[in-house]
């Protein structure tokens, strides 16, 4: 950790800018983590050039990890990255005692920050959630980035979220409700305070119309799935965007978009079929499909069907992504 508890909201609008993704956790058949997976998959994403990488977010299933698999995975993750990336690890819990735990093991084994997310379960307002937030706060010493997403079983409003960021140690809000006026309204309310991001591509259209800038996408899984070794054009994409280089942005937009359009439509079609659910199950199946180490989803996910991977194959074929050999 390369700042003091005072300095955390000033690194952070200088050190987080550009793409930062979402790892997932991969699992062997033996339903064990997949380290040497694990290995491969951060190797392919740093050949991107990716910023940064989150560990145990949504997408790396941490709610389905047994404690000792948190913390085991948190103890190989520097090893792996071994400095060549920034690193954030996912903290959330019902418990306060184990976020804070959690939270000074990430402090001590080296992650830039933490994620805190709602205490799902028992969280029915607002005012509970900023103050689960703050209690955080005062008792470690590590950047929290806090993680707005329905997920949870709450969305908080723009202004709960311009409350969370007043926080002294909130370095940044992942507004991640998918409501495009809480997203704005959050960029215009809390990003004076904080690091803003919105895991949607669609959020640099609005800046110049409302006045404010995005300065790092984190985080989502698009550099992964819509990249290759050989084809970079989402995260140069997020690198435009993110320093302003809007026009930069534009035209590499419009190469990125067909892509967009292809997970748009697998990422709502598996939602809907579990109720609203983050669909893993597709991206982990996706990631496979270009090489990626995924292995299967652990219950209450239900799994990826064959008709259903047979099809996003034939989807990302006429994409060009399935036929070159993205790791080696």
């Amino acid at each position: 950790m390369e700042y003091t508890k005072s300095e955390a909201k000033a690194w952070a609008r200088e050190k987080l800018v550009g793409q930062w993704t979402t790892m997932v956790t991969p699992f062997t058949k033996d339903d064990r983590l997949d380290e040497a997976g694990l290995k491969r998959n951060v190797e392919h994403v740093l050949s991107l050039g990716t910023k940064g990488l989150g560990f145990s977010w949504n997408m790396g299933e941490f709610w389905s990890l047994t404690r000792e698999e948190r913390l085991r995975l948190m103890d190989i993750v520097p090893e792996l990255v071994n400095g060549r990336a920034m690193t954030a690890f996912q903290v959330t819990s019902t418990s306060l005692n184990e976020v804070i735990e959690l939270s000074e093991r990430a402090r001590q084994r080296g992650f830039d920050f933490v994620i805190v997310a709602a205490p799902f379960i028992m969280t029915k307002t607002e005012e509970q959630v900023i103050d689960f937030v703050r209690r955080v706060s005062e008792r470690t010493d590590i950047g929290i980035a806090f993680y707005n997403s329905p997920q949870f079983g709450i969305t908080i409003s723009a202004k709960g979220l311009s409350r969370i960021a007043d926080i002294p140690s909130v370095i940044a809000i992942k507004e991640a409700s998918f409501n495009t006026q809480i997203s704005i309204d959050t960029h215009l309310l809390a990003g004076g305070k904080a690091v803003v991001s919105v895991p949607d591509e669609e959020i640099f259209l609005y800046e110049q119309y409302y006045g404010f800038h995005q300065q790092v996408m984190f985080a989502n899984t698009s550099d992964w799935r819509f990249d290759t070794k050989s084809r970079h054009e989402y995260v140069k994409f997020i690198d435009a965007a993110t320093t302003g280089n809007q026009e930069k942005a534009r035209d590499l937009y419009e190469k990125v978009k067909p892509i967009k359009m292809v997970s748009r439509k697998w990422w709502s079609q598996t939602a809907a079929k579990t109720g609203g659910a983050l669909p893993v199950q597709m991206v982990k199946c996706w990631g496979e499909l270009m090489g990626m180490a995924g292995g299967a989803v652990r219950p209450p996910v239900i799994p990826f069907s064959e008709e259903d991977r047979a099809a996003l194959k034939e989807d990302l074929a006429r994409l060009g992504l399935v036929e070159q050999s993205v790791i080696e």
